[in-house]
């Protein structure tokens, strides 16, 4: 084994590699990728320019520095030494890294990285990443860097390998596909610290960091360098939702570890052939998602809790999930959001008692460090408004926490109160049996009214208690507490009898609901009015029933 030692890096480059490393260079390949496929795994190697170029300026025997300026010959120095070395000259690291020059003084793209560890990994880059961050205006305290690669890249990287794998194994090297460093890793270990130097300080982490920033290449120019694989392994090639194309990174490497060498080198030249163009860069920065959670009343019978649009026109002003969203959102100066609740209320329904629960995820947030006083202080600014809704309990969550707030919907208990219309005359006497009735089990097949967007199907729930309050000869109030998902307003007026059994069917009369509120835990201490427990309310003006819902 020969070591080569330059300013405190140490290569070990083995005599039997100066083939392989012969063939990487004749191929078109760039100085870090000789690395990788020589499975150097010393970072500092990629960081330094001069350490890559003077290991390629003697590839004869891979002598010292010292050694050969000491020695002379009376040959020529071979062309590949020339061009080296007339690198080392250049004074800027990015010139150095983007232009080589060929004999023919034509641009050298390398065949395998596209550029991407030649210019594209330089102080230039760098600034450019740091850059995006700061324009972002993110909070954050360390950053993880991710890299994405064209799919094509997969597939030179293959040709390249079947192109010197004759000379290993001749050789007898024990070497493997798998032990060549990754593009990606060579990046990442050349461009982290310089973007830590570029944001003053800020660590750039390599495993995990709620803050990420992402360089992703493109190359169109070769992007037909996969459409081959797409005939002689179609069935790794199937569209999926949301993809613009069938060549994902995913589907290529599956595919090439499908292809025998033999198929692979017939319809794709090896060494890959010469780009005359670098890949493109686009950063992009993201922080994981906040989640934000709380409790909310709705007190408004004409708001829809989410955007109420049919047929692309808009029926409501607003609803609950933009009162809410629309202050929490700026906040966080967040580019998205999705919301969910526990459970949900009609538009002309209400919402009292302690709320109902309900979480947020931010998508992007740019700010995302709020103390208890500032979530204090957002809870007030959402409730200042509006008047249609009051929120409680706000405050940053995890993610577990929101995915159990949907859990066991279907075995919680909820209490309702409903104003109810008969069409024949009733006494107090009439109504009090109801009082007695308790766990009432309903057949409820699916409402007319939501058939649109839920399956047909006949669910059973349960009423577990009712108690009646008498109003007038044609009005009474219903408290009922029952299992969570059951319609109410169907078991008041049968909904044609879809649900079984209904109020028409217990007091032998049509009955209609007018008014219904959902009250969630406890009564708040000093609630809104409640027109419906107005001591006021009398048969004259009482609402008049509405027609039932289909």
């Amino acid at each position: 084994m020969v070591l080569l030692l330059h300013s405190a890096v140490m290569l070990p480059l083995k005599e039997k590699d100066k083939p392989i490393i012969q063939k990487l260079l004749s191929a078109g390949c760039c100085a870090r990728c000789v690395l990788r496929f020589c499975c150097v795994s010393v970072q500092a190697a990629y960081r330094k320019q001069p350490e890559v170029r003077l290991m390629l300026q003697t590839p004869d025997d891979y002598k010292s520095k010292d050694a050969a300026e000491s020695e002379t010959s009376e040959d020529p120095p071979n062309k590949r030494a020339k061009l080296e070395t007339s690198i080392t000259d250049v004074q800027s690291e990015e010139e150095a890294a983007a232009v080589v020059k060929s004999k023919d003084g034509d641009s050298r793209v390398c065949v395998v990285c596209l550029g991407i560890l030649q210019g594209l990994c330089g102080t230039t880059q760098a600034i450019k990443v740091s850059e995006a961050v700061k324009a972002g205006n993110y909070e954050f305290d360390t950053l993880v860097l991710s890299v994405s690669l064209p799919a094509q890249l997969c597939v030179r990287e293959h040709s390249c390998w079947l192109y010197v794998k004759k000379e290993v194994r001749e050789k007898g090297l024990v070497l493997d596909k798998d032990d060549v460093i990754q593009v990606k890793e060579a990046f990442k270990w050349i461009m982290q610290g310089m973007v830590t130097k570029e944001l003053g300080g800020i660590a750039v982490v390599t495993k995990v960091s709620p803050f990420e920033v992402s360089v992703e290449f493109t190359h169109p120019e070769t992007d037909a360098d996969c459409h081959f694989l797409a005939a002689t392994c179609p069935d790794c090639f199937k569209p999926t939702k949301n993809k613009q194309s069938v060549f994902t990174r995913m589907a290529v490497v599956k595919a090439l570890e499908k292809i025998p060498d033999a198929k692979f080198l017939k319809h794709y030249p090896c060494p890959p052939t010469q780009p005359t163009s670098s890949c493109s860069p686009q950063v992009q920065c993201l922080h994981v998602s906040v989640f934000v959670a709380g409790r909310y009343n709705k007190f408004c019978r004409s708001l829809p809790q989410t955007p109420w649009v049919i047929d692309g026109e808009r029926r409501m002003e607003s609803s609950v999930e933009e009162l809410i969203a629309a202050p929490i959102l700026s906040a966080f100066r967040a580019d998205g959001f999705n919301f969910s609740s526990s459970g949900r209320e009609d538009v002309d329904v209400r919402t009292l008692g302690n709320g109902r629960p309900f979480a947020m995820e931010l998508l992007n947030p740019h700010k995302s460090r709020f103390s208890k006083e500032q979530m204090k202080q957002l809870q007030e600014t959402i409730n200042q408004s509006s008047d249609k809704i009051k929120v409680r309990d706000l405050q940053i969550v995890t993610r577990e926490a929101m995915s159990r707030m949907k859990e066991g919907e279907e075995e919680k208990t909820k209490s309702y109160t409903a104003l109810v219309w008969t069409q024949k005359p009733i006494q107090r006497e009439d109504i009090s049996f109801i009082d007695d009735i308790k766990d009432l089990t309903l057949d409820q097949k699916t409402p007319l009214r939501v058939l649109h967007r839920r399956a047909l199907a006949v669910r059973q729930r349960a009423i577990h208690s009712m108690s009646t309050r008498f109003l007038d000869s044609h009005h009474f109030y219903l408290r009922l507490k029952t299992q969570a998902g059951t319609y109410i307003k169907e078991f008041v007026h049968g909904d044609f009898g879809r649900t079984i059994p209904n109020l028409c069917q217990l007091l032998k009369t049509d009955t209609d609901i007018l008014e219904l509120d959902v009250e969630v835990g406890e009564r708040p201490p000093n609630p809104p009015p409640h027109p419906l427990m107005s001591p006021s309310s009398t048969s004259s003006t009482t609402p008049q029933p509405q027609p039932k819902q289909t």
